[in-house]
């Protein structure tokens, strides 16, 4: 029998278009789409035609969260049993969020209607956030009795400070595209019927820059959230010289100086 495809995956040119493919549960976070977004990401991890991944809903949601009809059909478990399934399913989602960290080029999330529970979370681990001003948002984990997965309490409070973390993390209210924007959560939120568009024409001009030295960057202010300020600078002095050796380091300081405007081939 054929895999079910939950990822749908596009390139055009330099930019991976990775869609979530359940439209018929909002999208809702399971399994098989966990372990295809992960292998999407990996397999592009070393890929130097790819310089840009966008991420994107299919059926007019990004993620509502978790699968609570696959949920409840594990209720039947008894409580010890049931603690030992759902943290073995918590786990599985770790290595992605790693893999959108740690991928050495800009990750986009692209959002439309609802980012709720791990949808939220995914979106909190991406580097740049666009969204449809229509698009709404709730951490939605207590409303069903549990705590928050997904990194989303790393990247919560560090976006938007510890006492509105609480209160968005504790009360579960949902709240519009312009209140993501205001508290950090979002960086752009555009008209819906343009999202497309201007998520396209901000993929194209991430994968025209100097992918290593977006790479790099990411890493420095990914590292910045934990290291000491000795180490941070060690680590600035590294990856200045690592780009320092790259192609398009020539090409920027040399299109600096002939008053140009640089054409980096991410090299």
């Amino acid at each position: 029998m054929a895999k079910t495809k939950e990822i749908l995956a596009e390139r055009s040119k330099s930019v991976l278009t990775l869609t979530l493919n359940r439209p018929q549960v909002l999208n809702a976070v399971n399994g098989p789409l966990t372990e295809q977004l992960f292998d999407e990401l990996a397999a592009v991890e070393n890929d130097a035609r790819i310089r840009c991944v966008v991420i994107r809903g299919g059926g007019g949601h990004f993620m509502a969260g978790g699968d609570l009809k696959l949920f409840h059909g594990e209720l039947d478990r008894d409580a010890d049993e049931r603690r030992r399934f759902f943290e073995k399913f918590v786990y599985q989602v770790h290595p992605l969020i790693q893999a959108i960290t740690r991928l050495p080029k800009p990750v986009i999330a692209s959002v439309e209607g609802a980012a709720g529970g791990f949808g939220l979370s995914l979106m909190l681990a991406c580097d740049l956030v666009i969204a449809a001003d229509t698009s709404f948002y709730t951490m939605a984990y207590c409303a069903v009795g549990t705590s928050p997965d997904g990194s989303s309490t790393y990247f919560l409070p560090r976006t938007v400070g510890l006492k509105k973390a609480m209160q968005l993390a504790l009360l579960c209210e949902r709240f519009d595209a312009q209140t993501a924007k205001d508290l950090g959560m979002v960086n752009w939120v555009v008209p819906e019927n343009a999202l497309a568009s201007e998520t396209a024409k901000l993929a194209r001009r991430l994968a025209s820059g100097p992918t290593r030295a977006y790479g790099n960057t990411k890493k420095l202010l990914n590292a910045s959230l934990h290291s000491t300020f000795d180490d941070q600078l060690q680590a600035e002095a590294e990856n200045f010289a690592n780009c320092a050796g790259s192609s398009d380091f020539v090409e920027g300081i040399t299109a600096f100086v002939e008053k140009r405007k640089a054409k980096f081939k991410g090299k």
